[in-house]
C-alpha cells in the first residue's frame, strides 16, 4: 500500500496538508502516515524536567492527533498511524521515509504569507531534484471545497 507521508506541526498549513493527504488515500486505496518531530533543544534542561517536558511534549501530540484522526476515519475511511520522533524537522523526514518503503509521497503545506512558504517546505525544495521521492505541496489557504476538487 502507498502511504501519504504528513507533517504535523502548529501551522496553520498543516490542517490543508492533512486534509489532502486523507483524500488522496481514500481515493486511491492508501494510507497516511502522521509524523511529528519533537525538536531537540526543548530538552535542555536537567534530566528530570527534560523527561517530564518530553512527555507533555507526546500528550499534547496525541491530542492533537487524534482531532486529525477523527475526522479521516469518520470523513474519509482512512486509519492513520502516528510516528513521533525527536530532532531536527527535515532529517527527521528523510529518517521517516527510509524507514517505511510504504511511504510513496511527502505532502506539505505551504504558507501563504509574505514570509515564504515556511521553513520545511524551503528546505525540501531546495534539494527536491536529488531527493527520492516526490513531494506534494498544499497552498495552505485553499479552501476545503478546492482541494476535494483536486482530489
Amino acid at each position: 500500500m502507498r502511504k501519504f507521508l504528513v507533517v504535523l506541526d502548529d501551522s496553520r498549513e498543516c490542517l490543508n496538508a492533512m486534509r489532502f493527504a486523507a483524500m488522496r488515500a481514500a481515493n486511491t486505496g492508501g494510507g497516511v502516515v502522521i509524523l511529528s518531530v519533537i525538536p531537540p533543544d526543548e530538552f535542555n534542561h536537567w534530566i528530570g524536567v527534560g523527561e517530564v517536558m518530553r512527555e507533555e511534549a507526546r500528550e499534547r501530540i496525541h491530542a492533537h492527533f487524534e482531532v486529525f484522526a477523527k475526522w479521516m476515519r469518520d470523513r474519509q475511511g482512512v486509519d492513520p498511524e502516528l510516528v513521533i520522533r525527536e530532532g531536527e524537522v527535515v532529517p527527521e523526514i528523510l529518517a521517516q521515509i527510509e524507514a517505511d518503503p510504504e511511504v510513496g509521497i511527502l505532502v506539505l503545506g505551504a504558507a501563504s504569507d509574505r514570509k515564504g512558504p515556511g521553513p520545511i517546505v524551503t528546505q525540501l525544495t531546495r534539494t527536491a531534484g536529488s531527493l527520492p521521492f516526490p513531494i506534494t505541496i498544499v497552498p495552505g489557504d485553499m479552501s476545503k471545497e478546492q482541494l476535494e476538487a483536486i482530489t
